[in-house]
């Protein structure tokens, strides 16, 4: 296939999309024994972990902490396919992907047709400067920063600060942000959002009748702890790399949005089977319908995905350090070079003698 012009990293900039569609359609199907398959493998040892701490947790409540550890991920894992789910990937029939979505939504406190809702425009919007604000992180431009309120700047470093990102956005996500409906949602996604909220008080008066409040409290935290915290990272390194892609208006472009504004997460084969293979992100935003067990298969397949440069485990730690997307340069920036261009400012508004 032939391809258009790449960008600095290698992944090309255009590619025809009628090109791309005959490339993608093999790996569109979705295979019902395989996805059984993967939500066996995933939701049994997850509901396992749960009867483990129900055996230790009157003899320790700290032997409870490695067993909801391990919980966490298999649930971070869960909220994968429903993810898949949402698409409309994970099988080929509607009411199966909807059935199992609502499920691994109640176990994830999220309300799957808001979700899928919001996760759509998500994947309309990734990367367009103009229509930022929906399923995504906050991104301010260097301009934008520069220009803000000293309290505004301050709100947009906490929202990226680690310790909110990772330890306190979790907690405020599922437990808050998830019972409530976004103003322009519709009556399905609205009526998705109350019937969850049911499901979220009838769990949280069961497992507390069943756990006691104290240690349900404690192991309910340490699970969406891991589950939350890892999922944010995840899609906090997918789209916000230095490298990573924004445009305006005409210039933004869905096939360069995906392959360059998606990173192609290399992790470790443990890390690539709990994260359902969401590393592969750039295929991932390129075709939603690729469900998540293809898309290894798919990368390996098409020599096209493979100019995609990878983001390692090591390398995507650096993706802490840049906040700022500066449109002169087409980078994400870090605060430094921010400053920098502030004192400039500064210099050039000085009057001369």
């Amino acid at each position: 296939m032939t391809i258009g012009k790449s960008n600095a990293a290698g992944a090309p900039e255009r590619a025809g999309k009628a090109a791309l569609s005959g490339t993608l359609a093999p790996y569109q199907r979705s295979s019902a024994k395989r996805a059984l398959w993967q939500l066996a493998t995933t939701l049994i040892p997850y509901l396992l972990l749960w009867y483990v701490i129900y055996q230790v947790v009157d003899v320790s409540l700290w032997l409870t902490i490695p067993p909801a550890i391990l919980a966490g991920a298999f649930l971070m894992r869960l909220f994968i396919i429903l993810h898949d789910c949402g698409h409309g990937s994970y099988f080929a029939s509607r009411s199966a992907n909807d059935i199992v979505g609502f499920l691994t939504g109640a176990l994830t406190f999220t309300p799957y047709d808001h979700w899928r809702w919001q996760h759509a425009i998500h994947h309309g919007t990734a990367g367009h400067l103009d229509k930022r604000g929906t399923g995504d992180i906050w991104t301010m431009t260097v301009q934008e920063y520069l220009e803000s309120s000293p309290w505004r700047r301050v709100a947009y470093r906490l929202s990226r600060n680690p310790l909110v990102l990772f330890a306190l956005a979790p907690f405020y996500l599922f437990l808050i942000d998830h019972r409530f409906a976004s103003r322009n949602a519709g009556a399905p996604q609205r009526r998705s959002v109350r019937w969850m909220n049911v499901v979220f008080v009838v769990t949280a008066i069961s497992m507390s009748w069943i756990f006691g409040l104290g240690p349900y409290l404690l192991i309910q935290a340490t699970i969406m702890l891991v589950a939350g915290a890892a999922g944010i990272w995840l899609f906090y390194v997918q789209h916000q790399f230095a490298d990573a892609y924004w445009e305006r208006g005409d210039n933004w472009d869905y096939t360069a949005a995906a392959l360059r504004g998606s990173s192609f997460y290399k992790l470790p084969r443990v890390l690539q089977w709990f994260s359902a293979n969401i590393g592969f992100h750039h295929i991932h935003h390129l075709s939603p319908r690729i469900p998540n067990y293809n898309l290894q298969k798919c990368h390996e397949g098409e020599p096209l995905f493979q100019q995609v440069k990878p983001l390692t485990l090591w390398a995507s730690l650096r993706c802490l350090t840049v906040h700022c997307w500066d449109e002169e340069s087409g980078k994400l920036v870090g605060y430094a070079h921010v400053r920098r261009l502030r004192r400039q400012q500064r210099r050039n508004d000085l009057p001369r003698s």
